[in-house]
């Protein structure tokens, strides 16, 4: 018992040594700020849906019904452009587009994309499966980049949480976007079962792809999958503190989970330059947001936006200032009131 105390108590130390060593890389490469990335899902639905991790994997065994169809989980264009006016006026940016493989026939994924762009004023990142060269083609006024969700470099490890998504097809995407201009980026999750040691097939994917950013997500548990907790703070934050050493250029974005908020420092610590996947709409002004912004200020960061003071909105001279239809204008006036009420009636408990 008192050797297994010992060899925690090293491996916690080994843990807080790196994180130290790259959160002085960090502070030698960027100023000490901070941001919100604001991922906004279009759709719950996958074609694939066989990822052991995944809350779309076990839908039927949570709710009882009949697997959903892309009609049945695409959201409203106006809710999702909702999104991305709050995002912009709370001086969050959008981490990307996201929804499961083929939830969307290509031409509507282009027209969400368009939309989202003219509300968000800028050109955005998008993580919605493969697309072919024309397709890129297509994209190149809108996005700024393309993220790929690999979830993990391990081979094994891969095939067997991710039967029927192989990795190959998206690293042959990402290497194919030399001539389009297109940033790249990949999400890996921990807590899967990697060890330590696989962290040499991240680097080497990372040097393949020629990545402009890495997001990591701390895996959150589902029910109904064998997975049952999610990584402890340390040994995440030692995953990026890791990649931040090798990579000092790279920009890094970290997940954050309602139940795990505290994560916020270790994760900023260990050299993320921003944090996301945190519910900030319906979790906004809660305690939670709070414990966020208190980790950003104990890690020594200035956060950019807020999660917990709402900015004064003139929502109708706002909205009309926008480039889309009359009709679509009405339509997200209407969803932005519902959202605004329930985030200023939210208070920090």
């Amino acid at each position: 018992m008192g050797t297994d105390k010992n060899t925690d108590r090293d491996k916690d130390t080994e843990n807080i040594n790196i994180i130290e060593q790259a959160n002085k890389v960090y502070s030698e490469s960027y100023y000490p700020n901070t941001w919100f990335g604001k991922c906004i899902f279009i759709s719950w639905y996958c074609e694939t849906a066989s990822c052991k991790f995944c809350f779309r994997a076990y839908q039927d065994s949570n709710d009882g019904k009949v697997k959903k169809t892309p009609e049945q989980t695409k959201r409203s264009m106006a809710s999702i452009l909702a999104e991305a006016f709050i995002a912009k006026k709370l001086g969050w940016r959008i981490e990307f587009l996201t929804g499961g493989c083929n939830s969307y026939p290509f031409e509507e994924l282009l027209e969400i994309i368009k939309n989202v762009c003219a509300v968000y004023e800028e050109k955005i990142w998008i993580n919605l499966g493969l697309f072919d060269k024309d397709q890129l083609e297509q994209l190149r006024p809108y996005v700024e980049g393309i993220c790929a969700s690999i979830e993990t470099t391990a081979p094994e490890l891969h095939d067997k949480v991710c039967p029927d998504k192989p990795i190959k097809p998206y690293q042959e995407m990402l290497q194919s976007l030399d001539g389009f201009g297109f940033k790249r980026s990949a999400c890996i999750i921990i807590g899967l079962g990697e060890k330590k040691e696989d962290i040499d097939s991240l680097f080497e994917f990372i040097e393949k792809t020629k990545l402009d950013r890495l997001t990591f997500y701390a895996l959150k548990p589902v029910k109904g999958s064998k997975f049952d907790k999610s990584p402890e703070p340390k040994y995440y934050a030692w995953w990026i503190a890791q990649t931040r050493i090798r990579f000092p250029r790279l920009e890094i974005m970290a997940g954050l989970t309602p139940k795990n908020p505290g994560y916020a420092e270790w994760v900023l610590k260990a050299g993320a330059n921003a944090i996301t996947k945190f519910p900030a709409i319906r979790k906004f002004n809660s305690k939670q947001a709070k414990i966020v912004e208190q980790g950003v200020k104990k890690a020594g960061r200035v956060m950019q936006g807020s999660l917990t003071k709402m900015p004064r909105v003139h929502l109708n001279k706002e909205v009309d200032k926008l480039d889309l239809d009359k009709g679509l204008k009405a339509k997200l006036k209407q969803r932005l009131k519902i959202y605004l009420k329930k985030m200023k009636a939210k208070k920090a408990n």
